[in-house]
């Protein structure tokens, strides 16, 4: 196997992209990446996307994106895994480069959400749950986090304003993001006062509905010198399951597929998480930034929101977290999120974040989580000297 790394990231505006079709975002991003790269061809592209076919009337996304790119010809595939489709196709696009089948290969993530109806989307997010057992039963993702967050408030007692820091955190470091759909910050009283979604989830635990789209040239390590003065190399690439049902678990509080994916990282990296300088985790909802924290090691179960309580997942704190606004502020355009999460760890390590960058960054890692935590795909990224 081959070692393998970034040498071209490219991103458009998160946002409500009304005049904008799924394509056409596609293609920014793409070439973007490959105008970052420095190269005008690929052997390979694959795509993240969720759910292209129910809100945007198009499936046969990979062969769409190459067309449009003027790039038919090249291996092309759509790669899905719900909200970590994103990480799915980097995953995808990584095995192809490190077993040698390939050499360049662009991984996009796209989505197009903001066309549809509100409860045509809701609908469409709960494809991620389990069909007959949650979303059957009237369930959304905001409901399911929801329990998620009244348990863990249970248990451990704390108050819902505890979960604060997470949201003035992420706007916080959106305010310096040029592609954040939301660039202002809000303090621990405007949470409080925030409207109420589904108890104890307010507005401001929540990640938007948005449209975007990110990108990244993978080549391998060896040759990556020569092709780009800032690469980037993956470290590790891991994946790691749960059911797909909640009530399935052996424990609705822990992650057990993001503690799979972590650990599997880890040890491919040779790493601990003492040694990562920064984490984008998949904030989607504020108790799904708690559980990562603990399913990642970096707090002992029950103690992932003291991390946010006594300020140390701000940019100087032990582990910042969500460096460019997260999903929260940069926002979740979900077959998007996952690479747009990596450009952003290229961004620190390359010391390219602007007012945001981690001071000296060098391992940065990356989760991506599909439904409420049944898939979870983890990268580690190592600035190359």
């Amino acid at each position: 196997m081959r070692d393998v790394a970034i040498i071209g990231i490219g991103q458009t505006e998160v946002g409500e992209h009304w005049e904008t079709s799924l394509r056409h975002l596609a293609l920014r991003a793409l070439q973007g990446a490959m105008q970052d790269a420095g190269v005008t061809q690929v052997d390979a592209i694959y795509v993240g996307n969720m759910l292209s076919g129910e809100l945007a009337g198009q499936e046969h996304v990979g062969a769409l994106v190459a067309d449009f790119a003027g790039l038919r010809g090249v291996e092309a595939f759509k790669v899905e895994a719900a909200c970590g489709s994103g990480a799915a196709a980097l995953r995808m696009g990584y095995m192809a480069v490190a077993s040698g089948l390939v050499n360049l290969v662009a991984v996009v993530g796209v989505e197009k959400m903001t066309d549809a109806l509100g409860p045509d989307t809701t609908s469409a997010l709960a494809l991620a749950a389990d069909g007959e057992y949650e979303a059957a039963q009237g369930v959304t993702f905001v409901a399911l986090n929801a329990m998620l967050m009244r348990r863990y408030m249970y248990e451990y007692g704390y108050s819902h304003q505890d979960f604060a820091p997470f949201a003035v955190n992420a706007h916080r470091n959106g305010v310096n993001n040029p592609y954040a759909m939301f660039r202002f910050p809000i303090t621990p009283e405007r949470f409080a006062t925030a409207p109420m979604i589904c108890d104890p989830i307010n507005l401001l635990d929540s990640s938007p509905i948005c449209d975007g789209a990110a990108a990244v040239v993978l080549a391998p390590a060896e040759a990556a010198r020569a092709l780009s003065t800032k690469p980037v190399r993956i470290a590790a690439s891991a994946v790691g399951t749960d059911t797909l049902a909640i009530h399935d678990r052996r424990d609705p509080l822990v992650l057990d597929g993001a503690i799979l994916s972590t650990r599997r990282a880890y040890e491919q990296a040779g790493v601990g998480p003492q040694d990562i300088d920064l984490f984008e985790l998949h904030d989607a909802f504020s108790i799904m930034a708690v559980l990562s924290l603990e399913a990642a090691g970096f707090a002992e179960r029950g103690r992932g929101l003291r991390l946010a309580l006594e300020g140390e997942i701000g940019i100087s704190g032990r582990i910042p977290v969500s460096t460019m606004g997260g999903l929260k502020a940069r926002g979740h355009p979900v077959g998007a999120t996952g690479v747009y999460q990596v450009v952003e760890v290229v961004q620190q390590l390359r010391g390219e974040a602007g007012a945001n960058q981690v001071p000296d960054a060098r391992l940065g890692m990356a989760q991506n989580i599909g439904g409420s935590g049944a898939t979870v795909i983890t990268h580690i990224l190592e600035r190359m000297e």
